[in-house]
């Protein structure tokens, strides 16, 4: 496995989708508090953002609640769960991690759907700005999973792709809701798939 292979799209963790509620509902925390606990979100979000196997075919988010994270999301290969569970252990401030991370089963007709869900919004005319490299590049990876099986494309990618049981769940900010609902249509339109919760969030701008 190469080093290109096991970077992976970590900036596709937004402030947006990540679950800081706990931190800001406390109005009466001191400042000193405050300072401190944002610091620790800072530095929380940084270490998953360097988790080597985070890609499109995973989702992550956090909550911090003094000092302890919870972790919750999807996982495409079940290393990355005990390793976001260690980079977090290891920022300061961060006393315990409740993981409540999934790991999604190996299939292969999940896999399938990933692959042709994937290159159905990722090489759509308008959804494909989306992508690293536009069209062009969501080819090339989606050309790189299919002969590698058990990987997954590399790059950034703000739509996320999950697949559990032939239900696919897209995740993450897109710029509109007619981005949103086309990307749902797109995986809609992927045999086999059973059903399709769309949950992307429109970035407002």
């Amino acid at each position: 496995m190469t080093n290109g292979w096991k970077r992976r799209a970590t900036r596709a963790l937004v402030p947006a989708i990540l679950l800081l509620a706990a931190l800001w509902v406390s109005g009466a925390m001191p400042a000193a508090q405050t300072v401190a606990a944002k610091e620790t979100v800072f530095n929380v979000e940084r270490a998953l953002e360097r988790l080597p196997y985070y890609g499109v075919f995973d989702f992550l988010a956090f909550g911090v609640d003094r000092g302890t994270v919870t972790l919750q999301g999807y996982a495409y290969q079940g290393n990355l769960k005990s390793a976001a569970t260690r980079a977090v252990k290891r920022v300061s401030g961060v006393d315990e991690v409740a993981n409540g991370i999934t790991v999604l089963p190996a299939s292969q007709n999940d896999d399938r759907i990933r692959y042709a869900t994937f290159y159905r919004i990722y090489t759509d005319d308008f959804l494909s700005r989306y992508a690293p490299g536009g069209p062009v590049g969501a080819r090339y990876e989606a050309r790189q999973f299919a002969r590698f099986p058990g990987m997954q494309p590399y790059g950034t990618y703000p739509i996320h792709i999950i697949v559990k049981h032939g239900r696919t769940t897209l995740l993450g900010v897109v710029d509109n809701e007619s981005d949103k609902t086309l990307a749902g249509l797109r995986a809609r339109e992927v045999d086999g798939v059973f059903a399709v919760e769309n949950e992307l969030v429109v970035e407002r701008k």
